[in-house]
């Protein structure tokens, strides 16, 4: 009988295990220890410069890799006078700037905002944004929230040895989750 009994409550069991959702072990890949990384260094010693797209070099200060993907921080240095990304949206991560030195001009859906040092912006997923800088030099902070794929995006950028074509940008855009909307913004 409780042969039986235990039978019935497997075959009983198995349609809801058809339809749950399958327990995925997820292991924790942050870091456990606190580091620093030097000023105008990189925490992994490699900076990348985004050829193509602007001249601006980024540095990694805080990888996804130490934060299991949450969060990603980078200095840029911009060395684009008049010169920015395309207006473009990340469907999965916000993004948040510092203007440390310089000044730049942001559009965020259709309002546009003037920078200069020590201000702060947020570009909310799934809003169309650019910026241009507008000085001769240049260094924001910039943090994307989670990571994404943007470590892998800068490392491909880095290693273009002549300016891309825009369908070559729109595609590695897209390879990392960013789709381009429109052209780089001008100066007004």
């Amino acid at each position: 009988m409780k042969r039986r009994h235990l039978l019935v409550t497997l075959l009983a069991a198995l349609p809801l295990s058809l339809i749950a959702k399958p327990v995925t072990w997820k292991f924790d890949m942050r870091t456990n220890k606190g580091f620093k990384v030097n000023s105008g260094e990189a925490r992994f010693g490699k900076h990348y410069k985004m050829k193509g797209v602007t001249l601006n070099i980024l540095g990694i200060k805080i990888s996804g890799s130490d934060t299991d993907n949450d969060l990603a921080v980078f200095e840029q240095t911009g060395l684009t006078p008049k010169g920015g990304p395309p207006l473009h949206i990340h469907p999965f991560q916000d993004e948040w700037f510092y203007v440390v030195e310089g000044e730049y001009l942001f559009q965020v859906g259709d309002d546009k905002f003037e920078m200069k040092a020590g201000d702060t912006i947020f570009l909310p997923r799934k809003v169309q944004h650019a910026f241009i800088q507008l000085s001769e030099k240049g260094k924001m902070i910039v943090s994307y929230l989670p990571a994404g794929k943007m470590e892998a995006f800068f490392k491909v950028t880095d290693q273009w040895t002549s300016p891309p074509s825009k369908e070559e940008v729109v595609k590695v855009f897209k390879d990392h989750d960013m789709l381009v909307v429109g052209a780089p913004l001008k100066p007004d």
